[in-house]
């Protein structure tokens, strides 16, 4: 009955048009109420379940083609991205030949007037995989005079048992493919290596300071390739303990770090590259407090403390428990943050990130002098609206189209930006996320994004940052299968392991580069192939990622 129903057309009979809409909207609330509470009912249900010693409710999948997506569906890439045209394109001329070898024609099928025409190329990809086993003969001389053995060294790269050709693969399949470690020594013994787990196991995580080392220089060079910044965390465990794998990455570089909080010190610690965390009084720290309204008292107290130097964490908050030992721990929590930012901005060792793009969560906050919020997450929180009045689902589908066609004309701008279109983008977005529709839970959520406008078009100012967060996603997503094939590492060492290597191929990727070979060139101590750090400086200078933050020059 209502699939047809129109709300213009009811006459306004003291208020009764007023009073219809208010009743739909309460439909809707009572709606989500139900789903909310079915929810439950159905955990709780699965959770009594659990403890009798039975299942759940199974999660039975469709055995035909699924539908098109539904409103569930809060990924918003069906609206977001437009069919390309596919092509297949031509690998021939990019596959190396190793060697060449002539197919003859059997004489025997010729004719006796075959004349020769030369060759016709087809070049056929293969692999050939053996061990390569040496026995080093060590050459070992003595000298009767200085009582001293001379042993000869063995080529860079073989240090151990095992040589740079198994040390690079099982790098590369572990970290660079996720493939587990069972089925790695289960290939490796099937062509012929005796190795055990424990070997193995050191192979991928131990020895492996030289990687870490050009970790932190390849991420030292990428917060210095761009003042934007993208970041992103995801669940993981570690030893079984649930924690949780920070990125940030930019279009050169992707870099990962496990730790056991996601609050905003633990961002600005992967921030400073888990520098020991510095606090500094000064007053971009009392601005930094200012919407906390602290009190006076608290105020005077901390200025007490040695001002605009730099506090090591111990002598800071020793200082604080003397000058304010009744503090409240939101209070602490504030002041703590507002000096670490402080000292963050302040300190000129380590690059400072001007931008981030992140999502709205709040402990990216107040970190960086700007912040740019990413529109797919947004739109999200629309495609979670499930409406059941026809003429709610018609009101958000409109609004919907509206969004996305706005998105589409920043994507415009972003290709050719200019200070004339910015003005007339920024008065369409007050237009569009001013409309009122009448559906309450709809009118509240466009209400909302209307109070990001500042960050959600950033792009207007800076058209060198995305309007999405997916470069970060995608860094999380590789994360989340490798979890999903290796659960987690157990150590601290095997945790730095796994952050250093995924950082390292994720980067190796986006800069072209081989993730075999670079690993390969680093354990076999050839060291020809050029460092990731340099060549994300390289492609910095290319790209002009912050053409946009620098100063123009002035008019003669």
């Amino acid at each position: 009955m209502l699939e047809d129903f129109d709300l213009q057309s009811i006459q306004d009979l003291e208020g009764a048009r007023q009073a219809i809409a208010q009743l739909l909207n309460l439909i809707e609330d009572l709606t989500a109420d139900l789903r909310e509470a079915q929810a439950e009912i159905q955990r709780l249900r699965d959770e009594i379940n659990r403890l009798k010693g039975e299942q759940g409710k199974p999660e039975i999948k469709p055995s035909k083609k699924p539908a098109p997506p539904s409103s569930a569906d809060h990924s918003s890439e069906r609206e977001r991205h437009k069919p390309r045209d596919w092509k297949k394109s031509s690998k021939v001329d990019q596959i190396h030949v190793d060697r060449e070898q002539v197919a003859r024609v059997d004489p025997a099928r010729l004719p006796p007037d075959a004349e020769f025409k030369g060759h016709e190329p087809v070049t056929v990809q293969d692999l050939i995989i053996h061990t390569d086993n040496i026995r080093f003969l060590k050459e070992k001389y003595y000298s009767p005079a200085q009582a001293k053995t001379y042993l000869a060294e063995l080529p860079k790269g073989y240090e151990g048992e095992f040589g740079p050709g198994i040390k690079a693969s099982v790098l590369v399949w572990y970290h660079g493919m996720n493939t587990s470690e069972p089925k790695i020594l289960e290939f490796l013994q099937q062509v012929g290596i005796h190795i055990s787990e424990g070997q193995l196991s050191n192979l991928l995580i131990q020895k492996q300071e030289p990687f870490h080392q050009e970790k932190a220089a390849l991420y030292e060079a990428g917060l210095r390739s761009s003042p934007y910044q993208q970041t992103d965390d995801t669940a993981t465990r570690v030893n079984g303990v649930n924690q949780h794998c920070h990125v940030v990455c930019n279009p050169l570089y992707t870099a990962y770090f496990t730790l056991e909080k996601k609050d905003r010190l633990t961002v600005l610690d992967v921030l400073r590259n888990g520098a020991p965390r510095v606090y500094r009084l000064n007053a971009p720290a009392y601005a930094w407090l200012e919407p906390f309204s602290l009190p006076a008292s608290i105020v005077a107290k901390l200025q007490a403390l040695p001002q605009d130097q730099d506090l090591s964490e111990a002598e800071f908050t020793s200082g604080l428990t003397e000058q304010l030992p009744h503090l409240g721990t939101q209070q602490r929590k504030h002041i703590l943050e507002a000096a670490a930012v402080a000292a963050y901005h302040q300190q000129t060792a380590w690059p400072v990130v001007d931008t981030l793009v992140c999502d709205d969560a709040g402990q990216f906050k107040g970190l960086t002098e700007a912040l740019g919020l990413c529109w797919v997450h947004d739109g999200r929180h629309y495609k979670k609206l499930e409406p059941v009045v026809a003429l709610h689902r018609q009101q958000l589908d409109t609004f919907l189209g509206q969004y996305w066609t706005f998105y589409d004309t920043l994507l415009t701008y972003q290709a050719q930006p200019s200070n004339a279109r910015a003005a007339p983008l920024s008065q369409e977005f007050d237009e569009l996320f001013s409309t009122v529709t009448g559906y309450d839970a709809l009118d509240e959520r466009i209400a909302k994004t209307k109070a990001k406008k500042a960050e959600l078009l950033l792009v207007l100012k800076h058209p060198e940052i995305p309007l999405h967060n997916n470069l970060a996603e995608l860094g999380a997503r590789l994360r989340v299968r490798k979890r999903d094939v290796s659960y987690g590492p157990r150590t601290p060492a095997g945790k730095q392991a796994w952050d250093t290597f995924m950082t390292l191929g994720a980067t190796a990727k986006k800069l072209g580069v081989s993730f075999y070979q670079y690993i390969y060139d680093r354990v076999s101590g050839t060291l020809q192939m050029p460092s990731l750090a340099d060549l994300i400086t390289q492609q910095a200078e290319q790209r002009q990622l912050g053409a946009s933050w620098q100063p123009k020059a002035a008019s003669p």
